[in-house]
């Protein structure tokens, strides 16, 4: 979720909320007059935007989830449910699905929803006026929506509404992850009336989630409540308290102020002693990410495949992930994850390999290090120091290759949204799934023209393996195909896999249900607090 979605989110933002949370934002914490037991209280940050059609950050998407709702969701097991469709129909070719909607649906204001939403809000997506960096990627297999993106049509020609809750959505092939792809939020409906109201009408958003947004100060309080309109489940807990940038997250886990927290590098000694107060309450969860540094082959000298394999092969990612991040994270050899589908442990990466390295540069038209152009790297920042474990692989790269690195800080919403002709020389970023299927990283992330393939990656080869992936309905063959496809990625070197994410997570005991999918995001509305 780049990750950016997909991302989104995505993701580099929560790891830097981790690492900087020693020198958090002073806020006054706010006192929220509310029942006992009917609150759950949570440290946050502020979102880039509430509007689903644009959001691809992690962050926003913590709250989107919990305000707006699509077609479908990720059930337990991570395949796509229903939700607002009660059902579908696929044809006999694959490529056209028909969704029946349910019929006691309504936004929060109670106006029913109905099939025609649906296409207001995909067009919408899509329209160029719009802007969304996310649309071409979750809603681009729809025939029609390159149309749209190209402001060469007002509709999307294969989206048809056949009556109030009926849909049909013809894709241009066979895809086994299309199902999938409507669970993000790109495609989750939103009010055409909300929308007009104009300005950042999201701040007041009509959504169909289990939450309704009800009081939002920058900075400060994020406040949800719950919708007694939803057509699902009911959430258990009447209010959803985030605390913004409100104080280091673990202090005040310690002293009560918020009932869940993530665990920073910094107090993992301390959550993880058996004899300790915090044992008990800490859950360690894997998660669908990949962090990685990309090569901007669009600028010397990454443009060159032996100077990105020597500089591949001058990282120690295993020295990185026990000294920096203390065993809290998986070095990467490939692009996938462990636990998703394709996921492949025989994979050869490119190993840790000093005087490979240093070969490689000799035998490249630079011939020496000396020669090498200036290399500034791309991340995600305040203007502050940079992270310890970027610090970390500079470090290695000047004492392995003499190189000297610089670089150049962004604040983090220009850097996730704008990536693409912000990105320097090297970018240093991570990706979470969207879905848990391997096209959300390979084709996304690497085939040639993706919308967040931010580095300019380019091989024929490895595009034609993707596309053969894609389509293929045998899971074994299509399996075959995603992991040729990634074993060219890295001997290709089409970027540095540094490693894959857990999450560690404090609980209190009067917290019940509260856990993060493979993905990274909690369902709230599963949760509920004991008084205590």
């Amino acid at each position: 979720m780049m990750k950016r979605a997909a991302v989104v989110i995505a993701f580099l933002a929560l790891v830097s909320l981790f690492i900087t949370s020693c020198w958090p934002k002073a806020q006054p914490t706010p006192v929220i007059p509310a029942p006992e037991g009917e609150t759950l209280t949570l440290y946050g940050v502020d979102p880039s935007t509430l509007d689903p059609a644009v959001s691809g950050d992690t962050t926003s998407h913590e709250y989107i989830i919990q305000i707006y709702s699509g077609l479908l969701r990720l059930g337990d097991d991570l395949e796509p449910v229903a939700d607002i469709a009660r059902e579908w129909q696929i044809s006999e070719d694959g490529k056209t699905y028909t969704f029946s909607l349910r019929d006691d649906v309504t936004f929060h204001d109670g106006r029913e929803v109905k099939a025609g939403d649906f296409k207001y809000s995909w067009e919408r997506a899509c329209h160029p006026a719009t802007r969304s960096l996310t649309a071409s990627t979750y809603l681009g297999d729809i025939v029609g929506v390159s149309e749209v993106l190209a402001g060469k049509a007002e509709e999307i020609s294969g989206v048809k509404v056949i009556d109030d809750h009926t849909l049909e959505v013809t894709i241009d092939a066979p895809k086994s992850y299309f199902l999938a792809k409507l669970t993000y939020p790109t495609s989750f409906v939103v009010d055409r009336n909300n929308v007009s109201s104009g300005g950042e009408w999201w701040r007041r958003p009509n959504g169909t989630g289990p939450f309704k947004l009800k009081q939002w100060q920058n900075n400060t309080l994020l406040i949800l409540g719950r919708n007694e309109l939803y057509y699902g489940k009911q959430a258990q807990v009447n209010l959803v308290v985030f605390q913004l940038y409100s104080g280091v997250p673990m202090h005040m886990y310690e002293k009560g102020e918020i009932d869940v927290t993530g665990v920073s590098m910094y107090y993992i000694d301390k959550v993880t002693d058996e004899r300790g107060p915090f044992y008990q309450e800490l859950t360690v969860n894997p998660e669908l990410s990949f962090f990685y540094l990309g090569f901007n082959l669009n600028k010397p000298p990454f443009d060159d495949v032996l100077i990105r394999r020597a500089f591949t092969h001058a990282v120690d990612k295993e020295k990185l992930a026990s000294l920096v991040y203390r065993n809290m994270v998986e070095p990467a050899g490939g692009i996938l994850p462990p636990g998703i589908p394709g996921y492949n442990d025989s994979l050869k990466g490119l190993e840790y390999d000093i005087e490979l390295a240093r070969e490689l540069i000799a035998q490249s038209r630079y011939g020496d290090a000396a020669n090498l152009p200036p290399i500034t790297i791309t991340t995600s920042g305040e203007g502050g120091g940079i992270s310890s474990d970027l610090e970390a692989i500079i470090y290695q790269w000047q004492q392995n290759l003499g190189v000297e690195v610089e670089v150049r800080q962004l604040e983090s919403k220009r850097f996730l949204y704008h990536i693409n002709e912000e990105a320097d020389e090297m970018f240093f970023y991570g990706w979470i799934a969207d879905y848990p299927h391997p096209q959300d990283f390979l084709d996304v992330l690497f085939h040639t023209g993706a919308e967040n393939n931010n580095g300019g990656y380019s091989n024929p080869e490895v595009d034609a393996l993707l596309d053969m992936a894609n389509i293929e309905m045998d899971d074994e063959l299509s399996i075959t195909l995603y992991r040729q496809a990634e074993q060219e990625l890295v001997n290709d070197a089409a970027c540095l896999p540094l490693w894959f994410g857990r999450n560690y997570i404090l609980v209190k005991p009067y917290v019940e249900g509260y856990q993060l999918n493979p993905m990274g995001l909690p369902s709230l509305s599963n949760v509920s607090v004991e008084p205590h």
